[in-house]
């Protein structure tokens, strides 16, 4: 008796889960918000490059070079030996001061002094992960970042606000290479 129950209900659980199809999802969505998240993401750009484009408009004396990932930079003090730049594993030791598109100061050297990145084995804002390698020591260069390059949407919870473009100004102290290395 008891194997024929245990029988019946293995029939009638192979024979139940056979017959059941997948159910679609109930949610419904729109294009609508991803079109108009896109639409402000574009507002968003147009407007900081607005801003970026003044800054280097007022800054008639000096020129600006556009980097392929989408910030600008012009050299205050720039080295012109064959000395390296920094690259992944090497530690770059530097300092910075951070400004707003109105060159007001957000954050002094004073405040910030000494950094020590580890090149590509470390977080940090993105322009700035892109632009040290584009220093030898001793440069000092002047970042130009739209804020996807810098906090973003969120800002950095102190004195950066939300999608705030911002003007670093960086001095490559010394670069300490990676002698494990050999690229």
């Amino acid at each position: 008796m008891k194997k024929l129950l245990i029988a019946l209900v293995a029939v009638s659980i192979l024979t139940s889960c056979s017959k059941q199809q997948a159910r679609k999802p109930v949610s419904y969505t729109s294009n609508n918000f991803m079109k108009e998240s896109i639409a402000r993401n574009k507002q968003l750009i147009a407007n900081e490059e607005k801003l970026i484009s003044d800054v280097i408009k007022k800054d008639s004396i000096n020129s600006y070079i556009a980097s392929n990932k989408g910030y600008w930079y012009k050299y205050i003090t720039k080295v012109n030996d064959s000395t390296p730049f920094p690259k992944r594993g090497d530690i770059a030791f530097f300092d910075y001061e951070v400004k707003n598109m109105l060159n007001k100061i957000i954050y002094t050297k004073d405040e910030n002094r000494p950094q020590q990145y580890y090149v590509d084995k470390q977080e940090m804002i993105t322009g700035l992960q892109d632009g040290i390698k584009l220093m030898k020591k001793g440069e000092t260069v002047t970042f130009l970042f739209p804020s996807h390059m810098a906090f973003g949407y969120h800002g950095d919870d102190k004195k950066i606000g939300s999608n705030q473009p911002l003007i670093y100004t960086v001095t490559l102290n010394d670069i300490k290479i990676d002698s494990t290395n050999t690229k």
